[in-house]
């Protein structure tokens, strides 16, 4: 059995973390901290566990060493504790943003802050199966993107690497109120997000630098709330080379993602379902990709949708895991979504 531990097991990815790792036939969760629910039941605060575990909230200083670390812990604060974490577990995986950007510069310019562990940036390798997967299989240190990143750049990545696309690139992104946290301030009330379509970062959202990073192109990027609990979809619009068409576009898509378990390349010409849409995808794995080329077909705009807790968040460190570790990449992520829901 693989021996698992989660720091920063109250939040929601955290929760989504459980829900996965409990849910692993391979593996056996042995911690799951909380700084300040040591010895309550895991069950009292996802009640979704429900007669599915026994475990309760430990305290850090509790953790032992583990054959895998998740951290879901605070930006800033990761990188400060690194070395400590580091020392726990043979692979340790961060769902922070402390390891995502390869530049201090941008870290800086995105995160506000000097970032602490530089030394340590080389060593994680970006937690994308789709791009990564060889790196990944010997990598004992792994940070997953953003939420919102991830489903960015599994849309832009096959334009990128064809060459398909030239300059800037935008990106209108829509997120559901859990990509903001369990302890979110008073935004995320209920009276205020009803009904609201709330722009919260018209520029300059962190997670354009991730896709920046990934495709070698300028990304600008706006996100939007909407009254969604869970949720991602992005919208990315970018001008096209000279001399592609629609059919090397699909081409670029089918070749690049026909052997990928989660990775669905939306491609219906009609119906209500044509486009990826992230309420089919609660609670899976899957991000859905699809595109639609303008009438003089020079610029193209691809739709992108995933949950952003789990292909987002928890369930791309559990892939990663199973391919870090020799499991079947799909163990314990089977599930399709809901349809009604």
């Amino acid at each position: 059995m693989i021996r698992a531990a989660v720091v920063g097991a109250a939040g929601y990815i955290g929760g989504e973390l459980l829900r996965l790792l409990i849910g692993h036939p391979q593996v056996e969760v042995v911690h799951a901290t909380s700084r300040t629910l040591r010895g309550r039941p895991v069950d009292g605060v996802h009640p979704n566990l429900r007669g599915r575990t026994r475990l309760t909230f430990s305290s850090e200083d509790q953790l032992g060493h583990c054959d895998v670390l998740f951290l879901a812990t605070p930006h800033r604060e990761t990188m400060q504790r690194m070395p400590e974490f580091l020392a726990r577990a043979n692979v340790v995986i961060d769902l922070s943003g402390d390891f995502r950007l390869q530049d201090t510069a941008a870290y800086l310019d995105y995160y506000g802050v000097e970032h602490e562990a530089t030394e340590l940036l080389s060593t994680f390798t970006p937690g994308i199966p789709e791009l990564h997967r060889e790196r990944l299989r010997t990598a004992d240190r792994i940070s997953v993107p953003g939420c919102m990143a991830t489903a960015g750049i599994l849309s832009l990545v096959p334009l990128a690497e064809a060459g398909l696309v030239r300059g800037d690139i935008t990106v209108d992104a829509r997120t559901g109120s859990s990509g903001s946290g369990a302890k979110a301030g008073s935004e995320n009330l209920h009276a205020e997000r009803s009904g609201a379509l709330r722009v919260f970062a018209p520029t300059r959202h962190r997670h354009e630098a991730e896709i920046a990073q990934a495709t070698g192109h300028v990304v600008r990027m706006t996100a939007t709330g909407v009254e969604a609990v869970r949720g991602v979809q992005l919208l990315c619009r970018a001008t096209l080379a000279d001399g592609v068409d629609e059919r090397a576009v699909r081409a670029a898509y089918r070749s690049r993602y026909a052997a990928e378990p989660f990775v669905r390349v939306v491609a219906a010409r009609r119906g209500m379902h044509r486009f990826p849409d992230a309420k089919i995808l609660s609670g899976s794995n899957f991000c859905d990709v699809g595109f639609a080329l303008d009438r003089g077909a020079s610029t193209v705009t691809v739709i992108a949708a995933l949950d952003n807790l789990v292909k987002g968040g928890a369930g791309n460190a559990v892939q990663c895991m199973n391919v870090r570790l020799g499991e079947p990449e799909d163990r314990g992520l089977g599930f399709t979504g809901l349809h009604p829901n």
